[in-house]
């Protein structure tokens, strides 16, 4: 049997290569189809014009393709495919230790990612065409739900997650409102979504927190889950790359869709069901996402209720680059914070074990 530590890095450099050797075909198609918006500009979460991100981004809006993503969620997907089918033609030998694709624990987080991927695929081909918007926000939001229902419900009927750990005390008791619990999380995740700004920002920040759950899973021993998540950061790595200011691609809906709805399934996978605490890591290993979220919602309810704005654009990584903050210095700097946070978020999931 190969060892585990080998199990969960194995996938991570399958993930890498592969995603080095699609990239350029995937590169080549998207700009010979010009997927890029064909007209740049942002509209407000309240609807209006979105001045100051336009003026900080209408070029590079239109300079890059989108469905960057396709690199980090086919990768990953080649590569569980690819593992499973060698362990199943060498399956008297250790080669077959290496499948990760198992029905307890990485059908759903990949289900999670691939439906995400489509859906988001389909709004960013809409957002390429002339004078396309993409997707309604409604109907995204909609499909988050319906989904994160389903897999909610999946978690309470079929696995019987009924409660949520609390380090240091007794656990939390929601019954079969786990779901909506669920829901809300996946709302949460996708609506950070739009810290794929800058480039390379979202890339950086994602592979810090897919690697920080893969080092829990393993802890847990939660083999297939660490080794999904490592393959994960082995694609985003490939995707970064490519994608150093300035940037090849953009991560776009299709990527963004699905790392987050496959990190609701695992931030969840690695809580009770795994003896762990995944969901009360999650503030602080994914702090960067929560803050991009807080900072739009702070932004509209000010200038709802107050009358002005309090970023001067919104998310709080636009603003930091309307001060004055070159790209490349906002990205670097979340990177380190990234790393930061993913180190104490695992000590403190690890300390309460």
């Amino acid at each position: 049997m190969v060892p585990e530590a080998i199990q969960v890095l194995l996938p991570a450099l399958a993930a890498f290569v592969i995603g080095m050797a699609i990239t350029p075909v995937v590169s080549h198609y998207l700009y010979s189809y010009r997927a890029w918006k064909k007209r740049a500009g942002k509209t407000a979460l309240d609807g209006s014009q979105a001045q100051e991100f336009n003026r900080l981004h209408s070029d590079s809006e239109v300079r890059a393709p989108r469905m960057g993503g396709i690199i980090i969620w086919a990768s990953a997907a080649i590569t569980i495919v690819l593992f499973a089918l060698l362990a199943d033609m060498f399956a008297d030998t250790a080669l077959a230790s290496l499948n990760f694709l198992s029905r307890n624990q990485t059908w759903v987080p990949l289900a999670a990612l691939l439906i995400g991927a489509l859906a988001g695929l389909l709004d960013d081909l809409l957002v390429i065409k002339p004078g396309g918007e993409g997707l309604p926000l409604s109907l995204r939001l909609g499909l988050v739900i319906v989904l994160s229902g389903i897999i909610g419900w999946w978690f309470f009927d079929k696995l019987e997650v009924t409660t949520v750990n609390v380090p240091f005390g007794d656990p939390i008791t929601l019954g079969f409102f786990i779901v909506p619990f669920f829901i809300a999380v996946s709302l949460g995740l996708f609506a950070s979504g739009v810290i794929d700004g800058i480039d390379g920002l979202s890339g950086g920040v994602f592979m810090s927190i897919f690697a920080s759950y893969a080092l829990i899973a393993y802890v847990q021993n939660q083999i297939d889950i660490a080794a999904l998540c490592a393959a994960l950061v082995g694609g985003i790595l490939a995707f970064l790359w490519f994608n150093i200011p300035p940037a090849r691609f953009y991560m776009s809906d299709t990527g963004t869709m699905a790392l987050t709805l496959c990190l609701a399934v695992i931030v969840f996978m690695t809580d009770s069901l795994g003896g762990g605490y995944g969901i009360a890591a999650f503030p602080i290993i994914g702090a960067l996402l929560i803050i991009t979220v807080f900072s739009n919602v702070a932004q509209v309810l000010s200038k709802r209720y107050l009358g002005k704005k309090l970023l001067r654009v919104a998310p709080l990584h636009h603003h930091f680059e309307a001060i004055g903050w070159p790209g490349y210095k906002v990205v670097m700097r979340y990177w380190v914070l990234s790393i930061v946070f993913a180190f104490l978020g695992v000590i403190f999931a690890l300390s309460a074990l």
